[in-house]
């Protein structure tokens, strides 16, 4: 096998400083005060008021109640959809049924509408529930998504053979038994990815929250909203709050991460 050469480790160290920068940056600013962007220069390292800046964001908003509300709806939608998304792949991968494909091409063409076209409907029936202002509104309408089902579907169709499922429903496996020891570990690295990117939209999700929650019950980005609604925006301030609110993203993404290098090396290693 020939080894990459010298301009591809060069482009791979580019992109990987290009895509770390911003984090980078943020910190920069978020550990001194707002002045050094006013600088014809500005100092490229950090300086030693970042946690004095990152108290000054847990006293100016409930930002505590802001994480772990986030933390609640993030692990909820993240773990529902996962769950749900392949149990409903592999029955449009595996099962026959009646009216499977024109339901499947029900729920890949609900892709095609907007998010925002439904506020008004969804505001309106969570009020109906009397979830409004409560952490149920966010969760409950994101439980499953179209984008999960057709991403498990797809994957599931190559990734776990009809004569495996046959196998084991001759062995005597009843059809969960066959979902559980059969797909799923197939289908982990696509479901370590639907999770990450799951959670990421969860965690950064703002408009939805901004709509149905009580500003005394706020998530993460709508917290950070808070921080820059003044007529003077402190950038160190509000970067400080971006930097704590990123942490919680970086930690799922090492951990799913590994899941994901795990299952496809062992996939390699396995063909």
């Amino acid at each position: 096998m020939r080894r990459a050469g010298f301009w591809i480790y060069g482009l791979l160290g580019a992109f990987v400083l290009g895509s770390a920068f911003p984090f980078y940056w943020s910190y920069l600013v978020a550990s001194r005060d707002s002045g050094m962007l006013t600088e014809r220069i500005p100092p490229l390292i950090p300086g030693g008021n970042f946690w004095a800046n990152a108290q000054r964001v847990f006293d100016s908003v409930e930002f505590w109640k802001a994480l772990v509300n986030s933390v609640i709806v993030a692990g909820s939608v993240t773990f529902s959809t996962v769950l749900f998304s392949t149990l409903a792949g592999f029955a449009f991968a595996k099962l026959r049924f009646r009216g499977r494909d024109p339901l499947f091409l029900f729920i890949v063409a609900t892709l095609a509408v907007p998010t925002q076209l439904g506020i008004i409907p969804l505001y309106m029936s969570m009020a109906d529930f009397g979830w409004v202002g409560g952490l149920w509104a966010v969760m409950v309408p994101n439980l499953v998504t179209a984008l999960g089902v057709f991403w498990m579907r797809q994957y599931t169709l190559d990734a776990v053979p009809f004569e495996l499922v046959e196998a084991a429903r001759m062995d005597g496996c009843s059809m969960i038994r066959v979902y559980w020891h059969v797909c799923l570990p197939a289908v982990r690295p696509a479901a370590a990815f639907l999770g990450m990117f799951t959670f990421m939209t969860a965690w950064n999700d703002f408009l939805w929250p901004l709509v149905v929650l009580d500003a005394g019950n706020p998530t993460v980005q709508v917290a950070l909203e808070k921080l820059q609604s003044g007529y003077y925006i402190d950038y160190s301030l509000v970067l400080a709050g971006t930097t704590l609110a990123t942490i919680p993203i970086l930690i799922v993404f090492v951990a799913l991460g590994r899941q994901i290098v795990a299952g496809i090396m062992q996939g390699a290693v396995k063909g």
